[in-house]
């Protein structure tokens, strides 16, 4: 009786193998009949859909509808993250075939068809609408069997084609816990580390610091405290008691930071807690209490120094016209006539009026105070950006090291030890030109 009942095992098996193969050959047969043209499918302008309406095999449907922007309207009205949108809008409206598998199949089965993966309906601004149905995965696995409405010709597509459309509500929503458009931004405020910070912008589109009092900011480091905000996004795939626990922790948590965002849809706020090594954040974008990176964590948990501009001058990395030094009583101006720095009419060696350019292009502040200069040992005014920028600096001697100040600037820059010095050797070596040198060699020997 076993052996009877083993080979009736064996014999099932070996059907339901041969079922799997012949279905494997069919579906290779069919794609190797397919024309190996690349037909278009789809070509639909962006501009003229309204709708997408997202049919998955699990039920998990979400239909999206165009106002004044687009937005997910079901299962539940919510905010759709622009960039998955975007993908999916471009999948669709210009959708092109790898090959046609078969002209008119009979039995839609085969592909997957029949009860299909995922379909998706298009609307335009004309009522008009039109399905997509996507199958069965390929037998090669590098594309997906699919078709339009009740037609019966069967197309391969890309696999990244129905990765783009086959997406979930959680998928397409947005995940941002602040839903800013950080190119019109044009205030920020940070409340962590000391006083309240705020930020604006300047004529050059720069970031400034408003509050406390006005001062130069890091603009490199205003967009990058942006940048890690806008990232701040919730997980999807957090279990229930997550949820529970990331709420009792911030409840509980040590408040780090508050920050609020103002653009032309008005003002956005964040605020982060930490919980022994974690750091959790409610956002004005969506409701609830979410963990967030350490990242986001430590970037919003800075003070005043951690936004000032370190940089003494402001010329950056366009090159001077025009240096004004002064040592004391000596007091020189070289001039740039071209690619030649003049002083008078002495050319003067380029390399060691390099030398000393890129040393105030280096000068940091290694700290911060108030007050004034008095006494300067240096003093320097710098002309770039053809005639818009001037930088005027005063450096005195504290101790050892030095205080710079920049003209109309309350804000005192404190130097290292030797940095002064360093500067005073640096604009002592400027030298003339070596042609000047051998005339002045000549003048000496007819004398």
């Amino acid at each position: 009786m076993q052996t009877r009942g083993l080979l009736i095992a064996v014999i099932i098996l070996a059907v339901l193998g041969g079922l799997v193969y012949w279905s494997d050959k069919v579906k290779k047969e069919e794609e190797k009949k397919g024309s190996p043209d690349t037909p278009k499918i789809l070509s639909i302008p962006e501009d003229q859909i309204t709708q997408l309406e997202i049919k998955r095999k699990d039920g998990k449907n979400t239909t999206l509808k165009k106002g004044d922007k687009w937005q997910i309207v079901a299962p539940e009205t919510l905010a759709v993250d622009q960039d998955v949108v975007n993908s999916m809008l471009s999948s669709v409206s210009s959708l092109t075939a790898d090959r046609v598998v078969e002209e008119n199949a009979t039995d839609l089965a085969t592909f997957g068809l029949q009860a299909p993966t995922v379909e998706v309906v298009v609307t335009q601004k004309d009522g008009k609408s039109t399905r997509l149905v996507i199958g069965d995965e390929t037998a090669t696995g590098s594309g997906y069997f699919a078709k339009l409405g009740s037609e019966n010709k069967v197309y391969t597509i890309g696999s990244y084609i129905k990765s783009s459309l086959d997406k979930t509500t959680q998928e397409i929503r947005d995940k941002r816990l602040l839903a800013f458009d950080s190119d019109k931004l044009t205030r920020v405020e940070l409340i962590a580390k000391g006083a309240p910070i705020e930020f604006g912008k300047n004529s050059q589109n720069e970031w400034q610091i408003v509050k406390p009092k006005p001062s130069r900011a890091d603009n490199w480091g205003v967009e990058e405290l942006v940048r890690k905000i806008k990232d701040a996004k919730m997980d999807t795939n957090i279990s229930e008691e997550d949820t529970k626990k990331a709420q009792t922790s911030f409840a509980t948590g040590t408040k780090i930071a508050i920050a609020r965002l103002t653009d032309a849809s008005g003002t956005h706020e964040i605020e982060v807690r930490k919980k022994d090594n974690d750091y959790f954040a409610k956002g004005s974008a969506l409701p609830g209490i979410y963990k967030v990176t350490t990242e986001l964590g430590e970037g919003l948990n800075k003070g005043l120094d951690d936004f000032r501009n370190k940089k003494v001058f402001d010329f950056g990395f366009s090159d001077p016209s025009r240096i004004e030094v002064k040592i004391g009583a000596d007091s020189k101006v070289y001039q740039k006539s071209g690619e030649k720095w003049m002083l008078g009419n002495q050319q003067m060696d380029s390399v060691s009026v390099q030398s000393f350019v890129d040393k105030l292009r280096d000068l940091s502040a290694a700290s911060f105070s108030e007050g004034t200069v008095t006494n300067p040992a240096l003093e320097i005014r710098l002309t770039a950006k053809e005639g818009k920028l001037v930088d005027h600096v005063l450096i005195a001697p504290v101790g050892t090291g030095a205080h710079a100040i920049r003209q109309g600037e309350p804000t005192i820059y404190v130097l290292g030890p030797g940095v002064l010095e360093d500067l005073k050797k640096a604009a002592g070596e400027i030298k003339p030109h070596a042609s000047e040198k051998k005339d002045e060699k000549k003048d000496e020997k007819k004398k």
